[in-house]
């Protein structure tokens, strides 16, 4: 499959373009690669959203100025190439929308860790760890129909980026997974505030991720914060933009106190500088670097909705 029906624009220049319909500030930026976030629009229905679908999955779908737009988190996982939302329209046939996924070069991180048990546990941890791997993915695949004014975020706490989204990690010399979150280094006690209204759907105390809060936001859009030192909301709780939530710490597998925060879109983790306005994006943002033709840097920005996007 190599035609588009709506377009993705990729033209050399900058690493990373806003949307032209989030003029309103309402929309992430688009940055159609693994990891990362394609807004994609899908039509200008008058009032009720259509019903979108990316590999199965229900996908967030917002209104920027007179058109909706599906919001899509692309897996780290995820090839280069084309691919298709499935649109679904009251009274409508479904129909298919392409859009093009492009290559993103991510770095590579060594830490080392002195408990030897957070780079190869025991039989006893694993156990534990398969556990909370299942309480964490049931978290992320939440959905409710929750309408969203804005798909931005704040930025949780201060402090210093230590850590961006995507890294390929090296603990003591040994691959591991890579980083599907931004790290923010503060002293102990730092606060953290809700980066948009949530409600929180997961509390606990995690191997690898100390003590934990999940907080979903509505539409397949859930974000995690790891390695607090204290909690200061009740799991079912309502939080507002900016309403405190916790602490920072050095709680699980850590080498120093910070926040690792992650935000996941239809139960895919991707990078949540991409939600960040301007001046808090810039630094993570630095050496983003997808491949183009002739080695230079890609932009992108997505589909204006001048016309309705054509059925296959």
């Amino acid at each position: 499959m190599h035609r588009l029906v709506v377009m993705v624009v990729v033209a050399p220049g900058l690493a990373l373009a806003v949307a032209a319909s989030a003029a309103e500030n309402n929309l992430p930026l688009t940055a159609p690669v693994p990891g990362g976030v394609a807004v994609i629009c899908v039509g200008r229905t008058p009032e009720t959203a259509p019903h979108v679908l990316f590999d199965g999955q229900r996908v967030l779908v917002a209104r920027s100025g007179d058109a909706w737009h599906a919001v899509v988190g692309l897996p780290l996982s995820l090839k280069p190439g084309a691919y298709e939302l499935s649109v679904q329209e009251s009274r409508k046939s479904a129909r298919t929308v392409r859009f093009d996924v492009r290559t993103r070069r991510y770095e590579t991180q060594h830490l080392t860790l002195a408990n030897r048990r957070h780079v190869d546990p025991g039989p006893a941890d694993l156990l534990r760890i398969a556990r909370e791997q299942e309480l964490l993915l049931r978290a992320f695949s939440t959905w409710n129909d929750r309408t969203l004014d804005l798909v931005t975020f704040d930025l949780p706490s201060e402090g210093r980026f230590s850590s961006g989204f995507g890294l390929r990690r090296f603990l003591n010399n040994e691959p591991r997974q890579p980083h599907t979150g931004v790290d923010i280094a503060a002293p102990e006690g730092t606060p953290i505030a809700a980066p948009a209204a949530g409600s929180v759907i997961e509390i606990g105390d995690y191997f690898f991720n100390g003590l934990t809060l999940v907080l979903d936001h509505g539409q397949g859009l859930v974000t995690m914060y790891n390695h607090l030192s204290r909690i200061e909301v009740t799991k079912g709780a309502r939080v507002a933009r900016g309403e405190r939530i916790g602490a920072i710490g050095s709680t699980g597998r850590v080498t120093g106190p910070h926040l690792h925060w992650s935000v996941s879109l239809n139960n895919v983790r991707v990078d949540p500088a991409l939600f960040l306005p301007r001046e808090s994006r810039g630094e993570l943002l630095t050496g983003f670097l997808p491949a183009a033709r002739g080695g230079a840097a890609a932009a992108s920005a997505p589909s204006r909705c001048e016309e309705e996007p054509a059925a296959k």
